[in-house]
């Protein structure tokens, strides 16, 4: 099976749960398994809602962002772009993030935490000129091992 979409949207925090409601409406269509898309959703979710703070806040270029989805066989990939500054560039080895490397009354700094966390591939780069891209991937396989409860 293979299905694919793409959102153009504004940097709105209504945009959020749209490109998510999205997301998890394609993976129960196709059959995924719910804790799968579950994790794919909140990844969508941090990446969608970095943009949106990110890239409305420059006044630099249009205040949106794209969404692109693919299923392919067994596996899912996303990629948003948006068209804010980007990431800061960091020199030398990139430091490792932990969830208690953060203060507990942050309201923010873990989604790419988060995204690395649950999902198979991350990618970050940013665009000259035309703001960040996230890229990131799951498998659509129950992890190994895992076993069907009896009815």
């Amino acid at each position: 099976m293979s299905i694919w979409w793409s959102l153009h949207l504004r940097c709105e925090a209504a945009s959020v749960p749209l490109a998510r409601r999205m997301l998890l409406g394609t993976m129960e269509t196709a059959g995924i398994d719910p804790d799968i898309s579950y994790d794919l959703s909140v990844a969508l979710s941090e990446a969608c809602a970095n943009a949106v703070e990110h890239a409305a806040t420059t006044g630099t270029g249009p205040d949106e962002y794209r969404v692109t989805a693919s299923i392919d066989d067994d596996r899912c990939h996303i990629e948003v772009t948006d068209s804010g500054p980007g990431f800061p560039v960091v020199r030398g080895p990139r430091p490792v993030r932990t969830l208690h490397g953060h203060s507990s009354y942050a309201e923010s700094g873990r989604g790419l935490f988060l995204i690395e966390a649950l999902m198979d591939h991350v990618q970050i780069s940013n665009t000259p000129g035309n703001g960040a891209v996230v890229t990131f991937d799951k498998s659509l396989k129950p992890p190994t091992g895992t076993f069907a409860q009896a009815s």
